[in-house]
């Protein structure tokens, strides 16, 4: 079993039973023998004359074995954590996935994988089996014409060795595919950048110490060192400096490029996509055409906090071997490239400025404080993100403008922005609660208005939502203050009190109620919220009280 506190592998070998799980989620793709170790296709096209062979070091999941099955690679050959294969092992699985026209090797440019797959493609040769050789060295980074081992293979695997299962499944020859799969690589370059080194294999920490604020620019795909550690820039600056410099390395090409933004293990799903955005808008910015996109985890190196931009200036016929239909686990096929529909543009519709109104004024000086402890609070019994709804509701009504004959301004601006603009179901929620207050005080004044409009909200949420007073949400707050006595700073104390009553409450709505006892000892966030909104409006009904005082222990 794993010794490693921070993994979960089980058994005592770690590849060998993460094999026997992939084994078991992808029976009808894939066979897989553990000793020794590869992963063949169990149903490779039968149009195909020559197989095709990768692999590699592991922890770059899922390359190389879930790119196996129909459309993909004949078999992959595992090796440790990126550690080569061994020759016995890639000469065993070559041979079980050997077709009547060959095998082509397609192999990353790392000094352990070529001396293993060379001696397997000799020991193949021995057999009467035909071998040809392809080797992907597209990583920019470590060009270097003085040096021996030449660039390492990283990103670009992905894009050749779908290139060549397409043309596979055409039939193609092994010289065919030899050149094909050697001209991909020569039209594809790759750069990789981190902010986090992967954990170190065997060890509990990172494999290396980057400093925060720093970016390793030009990392590798087992986690070496780039050649330089950079100051940070802006994400946009990144990857427009990335794709420069790959576009200055490929050649030209009328028939368009074929982009590949792969995570490096810890890059989210949102980040990699919109590297890729910012890359095509690079792209057509230059008047170059994006023929073929794909983002996503490829070529894992493990854990890391990064990504790579791999970029391929497209022949004729590529686009069309990318978007060949697979079915492997992983590998994937490309669409058509997407237009983006831009939003449309907000006519002016004139109406009076809001950004002056009294209570907009308090609401956003009392939000602004308080947003830190808000945040706090929700990373406690959510996702973290209720300070910023709650501040970028503010700040888009702050920006917004209303009729010029509207009797309450600011609540109108904010129910607006809170109903029509903050996510999650916070911002509607908050919506309706300055919908209600809005209609009580435009049909009253002072602060039993304020009573009727926390009441009718109190029933809207309860419509929408369901939460009732106990139930440790904005209700509670609400019940509180709506159901108090005297003047506007007893309200106020009323909701604060009922706010900060929620810290005692076992959670039955929203994210928090899956922490149970958990949430203990921590107020509500949004009954909190609630307390500050009041907070402001009571600033505008009697300024003697000093409102700000009364919810100081959040702001």
């Amino acid at each position: 079993m794993s010794t490693r506190p921070d993994q979960f592998s089980t058994g005592d070998d770690p590849i060998a039973s993460a094999l026997a799980g992939f084994a078991r989620a992808h029976g009808a793709t894939v066979r897989v023998s553990l000793d020794p170790a590869y992963v063949v296709a169990a149903d490779p096209a039968p149009t195909r004359r020559v197989a095709l062979v990768s692999g590699g070091g592991s922890g770059h999941e899922p390359l190389h074995t879930g790119f196996v099955g129909r459309g993909g690679l004949d078999a992959a050959i595992p090796g440790q954590v990126f550690a080569s294969p061994h020759n016995q092992q890639i000469f065993a699985g070559a041979r079980a996935a050997a077709l009547p026209g060959g095998v082509l090797l397609v192999v990353k440019n790392y000094t352990g994988d070529v001396i293993n797959f060379r001696i397997a493609a000799e020991r193949l040769r021995a057999e009467g089996i035909d071998v040809e050789t392809v080797l992907v060295d597209d990583d920019l980074a470590t060009e270097n014409e003085a040096a021996e081992t030449g660039r390492r293979g990283t990103g670009a695997t992905v894009l050749v060795e779908k290139v060549l299962a397409a043309a596979a499944d055409s039939g193609a020859s092994l010289a065919d595919l030899a050149d094909l799969g050697r001209r991909v690589v020569a039209a594809s370059r790759s750069l990789a950048v981190a902010s986090r080194a992967h954990t170190a294999p065997g060890g509990t920490g990172p494999a290396f110490d980057l400093p925060a604020g720093q970016l390793e620019y030009g990392v590798g795909i087992h986690g070496e060192r780039a050649v330089s550690t950079i100051d940070r820039p802006g994400s946009e600056e990144v990857v427009d400096r990335m794709l420069q410099e790959l576009l200055a390395a490929v050649p030209a090409t009328p028939t368009g490029y074929a982009v590949l933004v792969n995570g490096l293990g810890a890059a989210t799903g949102l980040e990699v996509y919109s590297v890729l955005d910012r890359v095509a808008q690079g792209l057509d910015e230059r008047g170059l055409t994006l023929a073929a996109a794909l983002a996503g985890t490829y070529v894992a190196a493990l854990d890391m906090r990064g990504f790579s931009i791999t970029l391929t200036a497209l022949e004729p016929g590529w686009v069309e071997h990318l978007a060949a239909p697979t079915a492997t686990p992983a590998l994937p096929s490309t669409e058509p490239v997407g237009t983006v529909v831009a939003a449309a543009a907000q006519a002016d519709t004139g109406g009076r400025e809001v950004r002056d109104d009294p209570f907009l004024t308090a609401l956003g000086r009392l939000v602004s404080a308080a947003k830190p402890e808000l945040t706090r609070l929700d990373q406690v019994t959510g996702d973290g993100d209720f300070g910023d709804n709650l501040d970028g509701g503010t700040r888009t009504a702050l920006a917004s403008r209303v009729a010029e004959d509207e009797p309450q301004p600011g609540l109108r601006a904010v129910e607006q922005a809170f109903l029509d603009h903050v996510g999650g179901s916070s911002g509607p929620l908050y919506g309706l609660l300055f919908q209600n207050l809005r209609t009580a005080l435009t049909d009253g004044s002072g602060v039993d208005a304020v009573r009727a409009g926390l009441r009718s909200a109190l029933e809207a949420v309860q419509r929408v939502g369901g939460a009732r007073p106990g139930d440790r949400t904005m209700a509670d707050t609400l019940h509180a203050a709506a159901n108090s006595s005297g003047d506007a700073a007893d309200l106020l104390r009323a909701a604060v009190d009922g706010a900060a009553a929620t810290a005692d409450l076992l959670p039955r709505r929203g994210r928090a109620s899956y922490l149970g006892e958990r949430a203990l000892g921590t107020p509500d966030p949004g009954a909190v919220g609630v307390a500050i909104v009041l907070a402001a409006l009571v600033e505008v009904i009697d300024p003697t009280v000093d409102a700000a005082a009364l919810v100081n222990p959040w702001t």
